[in-house]
């Protein structure tokens, strides 16, 4: 159209935008500011404008029992199995608050599912519609709805199926991936009476966020926190503050420096002693190196001893 210097509509270009990214050839970017409100209104509108819905692409599982690609029905019945999506965990007061995505059928109050990672089988709880912090209560969610649900017992990127799905039809959703973390800190309790809410916080922030990593490094005996980037790590940090009222603190984390040698080295040793009656000498020589990479640091050595004397 522009080339042959016809009129161009903001229809036209909204659609030629929403066709490249449903084939992925084209990624929207929106500039805004969430701290101060700016353009949180206009991503709205994008993700409503240009993002598709279920019905535009084709959603594929995995059959637990011959691999193969399963294309999920994005048709709001009762006709297909139900599948879902655990993507997001949330503590909440009244327990653990499950966002799941729904890929196909239906998941009502009260029935049962199963968790395809684990095999358990739980029945649904309460199901609720989130509006910021208020909820919404629903008695059933289908294919197409993301919902939350209060109480369900699960981890961040498992499958729910249908409890009466066939074994041999029993399907599980590829989870998203997550990146490498791509910074670290060492994090601390400033007082050690909090070790136990500290524990308890670090548990949560890593059960919720799979981006957000925790180990216990043995060697320097600290506890050192990895994620994406340092906002992220001090949002933790401010977290653990205010709602565990536990004071802590944020650095760099301990590096060991091991040292070895760089070279093959000559050594010898001299050994006397004299007791007042029959004395007592020796002599070592030999040498020593790092081992080589296989050894891993080990030691060489080749020694020669000399007699007593008197």
């Amino acid at each position: 159209m522009y080339l042959m210097e016809e009129n161009i509509s903001n229809s036209d270009i909204k659609s030629a935008i929403k066709r490249t990214v449903l084939t992925q050839n084209f990624t929207p970017v929106v500039a805004g500011s969430a701290l101060k409100n700016k353009g949180v209104q206009t991503l709205l509108d994008c993700v409503n404008t240009y993002l598709p819905n279920p019905s535009e692409v084709d959603n594929y599982a995995i059959n637990a029992v011959t691999e193969e690609k399963v294309l999920m029905s994005s048709e709001r019945s009762l006709a297909n199995p139900a599948v879902g999506l655990a993507f997001k965990l949330e503590e909440s007061p009244y327990g653990q608050l499950t966002y799941i995505r729904m890929y196909q059928g239906c998941f009502k109050r009260g029935s049962n599912m199963i968790n395809t990672r684990t095999g358990e089988k739980q029945r649904v709880p309460r199901l609720v519609l989130m509006h910021s912090n208020e909820t919404e209560n629903v008695t059933a969610a289908y294919s197409g709805d993301i919902v939350a649900m209060i109480g369900a017992t699960c981890a961040s990127g498992d499958t729910f199926v249908d409890a009466k799905t066939p074994k041999n039809d029993i399907v599980s959703l590829e989870s998203m991936f997550i990146p490498d973390p791509v910074i670290s800190m060492a994090i601390k309790n400033i007082h050690h009476k909090d070790d136990d809410k500290f524990s308890k916080a670090l548990a949560r922030f890593v059960k919720e966020d799979p981006t957000f990593r925790s180990i216990f490094n043995p060697e320097n005996k600290e506890i050192v926190i990895s994620g994406m980037g340092e906002l992220q790590l001090d949002i933790y940090a401010e977290r653990i503050r205010r709602e565990y009222d536990c004071e802590v603190k944020l650095g760099e984390p301990t590096v060991n420096y091991r040292e070895t040698l760089s070279d093959a080295v000559d050594f010898s040793v001299t050994y006397k002693r004299q007791s007042g009656g029959r004395g007592q000498f020796g002599e070592g020589y030999g040498e020593i190196d790092s081992g080589g990479r296989q050894r891993r640091g080990g030691v060489r050595q080749r020694c020669h001893w000399g007699h007593d004397y008197q």
